[in-house]
């Protein structure tokens, strides 16, 4: 079998009826199972060997898109790894898709040349029915707010009613509470119609642990003797597994419409087969019109590699690490290796990451390699996203840990730099609901997940409290108080922080120099951070404090005489001839040319 076979798996709509096809090295004997209704079986067909080894095909007359399915392996009843819908579920039976809506839009490239800003959502938590169709509703707001692409998190079909989608198992279908693939095909063409692209979050690191079907087809699927902390490892060197995930991918980008991906937990993809199922991967992206994105998490720091298999761009916390050390000087767990003082912030800015090969404080292990070079537009830079929220014990956005004003401030840091911006749904007006870890097993393998969520962070202070002391991930509350209210943005104090957003991303969209991918000079004068953006077309100077109160003449070789205020997060007075930078604020200036007066 080669690594994306010949035959296309699952069922497919034809005239006149439908095609089924699955593949398995170990069954002996395959049948279709119809159902009128989850239960009620209609008919049974028995599905042959086919041209391709393994593979057992068949085709049913009169029957129609909505039918509803199953395969039996030898008497046993298995749902279908290829299904494109489970309505009832990954214990029910698949439906048979029949053809998507026509898109009525363009779908858009994603160029980080020309100055996205990613928008990271949950489909679940985003609107108060937490439904893909519900969400298209919200579509004009994340464009007036100056979003360019939407990143939704995995909505692959896993187990029980509510989850972060990391634990899916159902690769093709979208999780049934959210909507159907027509519901997800209609918001990804309105969104195109809003002039925003989508990426999609992909998980092939691993399958969750309830519901997986593939070891009834085939033991090849996974590792024999190597797991990881989900289960036993895919294995991503075999074809059955490349196949599976390879065609995934080209549906969700194809058929589906979706931009981009973006990977999860690629440093998890080892070893990755030949070729490396990641540049396996971009050649499915480069072959999209126009080519997809494809976006990597990896906590390896070498994007170098990664760039090298095909990846476009690497989420790089680095940058989030240090300023949440600098804002809460917390040191639990992964933040201890950081300092989070100005001089660590200025030199993440100006390479993109900062380890680069130094030893981890704490350990004997050197991590990364240079990032000199890389371009700054290819890596992903945040105040918070769903890890950095989600894996606090109590869910606490970084806004409610810090100063309102703090956190303005570090938002205009954000949307200033190079970086590509990530915005986690509801920072933008400083949303008042937790993001807590939430999902929905039953009995001993829910309470196993509770137990080893508080394992996997022991190192973090709060999850050494008493349990009852953080937040059930089983409790259905702990998903409903995960949600958006959106009106709350009515609020004086939520008003200010989504005005600040919008007139920076509007700025950031429009201004001749913050829209040149330029790399920028950062530094650190008078207890403040300063980040220069120098192009041909004009110079623009941030400011950054995060202390107390600061006046000063010059900094970064700029006085007041020589700048022009563009964007402040809060008030700004005594602009004569000493720079007067308020506690927790940060100031976007014009930088004036005396050579040549008027230009900017």
């Amino acid at each position: 079998m080669s690594a994306q076979g010949s035959t296309p798996l699952g069922a497919q709509a034809e005239a006149g009826g439908v095609r089924f096809s699955a593949w398995s090295d170990r069954a002996r004997a395959m049948t279709v199972v119809i159902y009128s209704d989850p239960g009620q079986i209609t008919q049974e067909v028995a599905l042959a060997p086919e041209g391709e080894s393994g593979v057992f095909g068949g085709f049913v007359p009169r029957l129609a898109p909505g039918a509803l399915y199953d395969f039996r392996i030898d008497g046993q009843l298995a749902r279908d790894p290829y299904a494109r819908a489970l309505p009832y579920g990954v214990h029910g039976p698949a439906r048979v898709l029949g053809e998507l809506p026509t898109p009525k839009h363009e779908k858009r490239a994603i160029d980080l040349g020309r100055g996205e800003v990613f928008y990271e959502l949950h489909v679940g938590t985003f609107t108060p029915k937490g439904t893909f169709a519900s969400a298209l509703g919200r579509l004009p707001y994340l464009r007036a707010l100056g979003v360019s692409v939407i990143e939704l998190m995995p909505i692959a079909a896993f187990a029980g009613k509510r989850g972060w989608g990391y634990d899916g198992v159902a690769l093709f279908a979208p999780f049934a509470g959210y909507g159907s693939p027509e519901e997800l095909a209609t918001f990804i063409d309105a969104a195109h119609g809003e002039g925003l692209s989508v990426v999609l979050d992909v998980v092939y690191n691993h399958l969750g642990p309830a519901g997986n079907a593939l070891p009834q087809f085939s033991e090849s699927y996974f590792e024999a003797e190597r797991s990881n902390a989900w289960g036993r490892a895919p294995a991503l060197a075999k074809p059955a597994f490349r196949r599976l995930v390879l065609s995934n991918a080209a549906y969700w980008l194809n058929t589906l419409g979706f931009d981009g991906l973006r990977l999860d937990a690629t440093h998890e993809l080892e070893p990755g087969g030949e070729p490396h199922i990641v540049r396996a991967l971009s050649q499915v992206a480069r072959a999209c019109s126009p080519p997809a994105l494809l976006v990597a998490e990896d906590n390896r720091n070498d994007p170098r590699s990664l760039f090298s298999h095909g990846i476009d761009a690497v989420w790089s916390d680095d940058f989030h690490h240090i300023l949440h050390v600098l804002f809460t000087r917390e040191r639990d767990g992964y933040y201890r290796a950081f300092s989070g003082d100005l001089p660590e912030l200025a030199r993440v800015i100006e390479r993109g990451q900062l380890f680069e090969g130094q030893v981890v404080p704490g350990t004997s292990e050197p991590r990364g390699k240079s990032a000199a070079g890389v371009p700054a537009q290819r890596l992903l830079f945040a105040l918070q996203n769903h890890d950095q929220v989600g894996n606090r014990a109590h869910g606490e956005r970084l806004h409610q840990l810090i100063e309102p004003a703090l956190f303005r401030a570090a938002s205009l840091l954000l949307a200033f730099l190079p970086e590509t911006p990530l915005l986690f749904m509801g920072q933008e007006w400083a949303a008042s609901s937790p993001f807590l870890y939430f999902s929905d097993h039953e009995g001993e393998l829910g309470q196993a997940v509770t137990r080893g969520r508080r394992e996997e962070f022991r190192h973090f202070s709060a999850f050494q409290a008493e349990s009852a002391a953080i937040p059930d991930p089983q409790a259905e509350s702990s998903f409903l108080s995960s949600k958006l209210d959106w009106a709350e943005q009515a609020r004086s104090e939520q008003q200010l922080t989504l005005d600040l957003y919008r007139r920076a991303l509007a700025l950031r969209r429009t201004d001749p120099v913050l829209q040149t991918p330029a790399p920028a000079s950062a530094g650190v004068a008078h207890d403040c951070l300063w980040v220069l953006r120098n192009t041909p077309r004009g110079s623009r100077l941030l400011l950054f404090n995060p202390g107390s109160a600061r006046s000063f003449a010059r900094i970064a070789d700029h006085s007041p005489q020589s700048t022009r205020p563009l964007l402040a997060s809060c008030p700004i007075h005594g602009w004569n001839e000493q720079f007067e930078l308020p506690a927790q604020s940060a100031l976007w200036l014009t930088v004036c040319d005396p050579a040549q007066p008027g230009r900017e």
